[in-house]
């Protein structure tokens, strides 16, 4: 586990905090405060975590919806002071031990075309890419490439990412 961050769930407090981090993340495709709200006030269908540090402060944030039997990763952010600690994982692995316990199959989701790092991460939690969204990401026009992760092996208790 990433030294000092403790994940919980995100309330509508964290939301100011959240948009902080998402506007210095994603700037040019960052959510809305009201994108939040939304997906907070559906807690039946979307999980969404907050990781704070030692201090009580914002380090990132997930959040997961699960329709069916398919998770869909919504949004993954780490501060980035804290790329390379193992936050990112922390997080992933959350949301997918919670697809695990809704019941999925597997895990979906979109990563830019340009974002390796993060591309690197989802490989080594087993996502394969599947596909791409061209021009997904908006207003720069940028592609998206949709991964998928089965999760038998974790269902299983066999999984090796992270």
């Amino acid at each position: 586990m990433e030294f000092g961050s403790r994940l919980r769930r995100m309330r509508w407090w964290d939301i100011e905090a959240v948009m902080r981090l998402e506007h210095e993340l994603f700037a040019e495709d960052a959510w809305s405060a009201g994108m939040f709200w939304s997906e907070l006030s559906e807690p039946e269908m979307r999980h969404y975590v907050v990781a704070e540090d030692e201090t009580g402060g914002l380090a990132g944030y997930a959040g997961l919806a699960v329709i069916g039997d398919e998770g869909d990763v919504q949004t993954i952010g780490v501060r980035r002071d804290r790329w390379g600690t193992g936050l990112g994982s922390l997080l992933l692995t959350e949301l997918l031990d919670l697809a695990v316990a809704r019941g999925c199959r597997d895990v979906l989701l979109e990563v830019r075309v340009d974002n390796a790092r993060a591309q690197a991460l989802y490989e080594r939690f087993g996502f394969k890419g599947i596909g791409v969204r061209r021009g997904y990401y908006q207003p720069a026009n940028v592609d998206a490439l949709v991964m998928r992760c089965d999760l038998k092996e974790r269902r299983e208790g066999t999984a090796t990412g992270g």
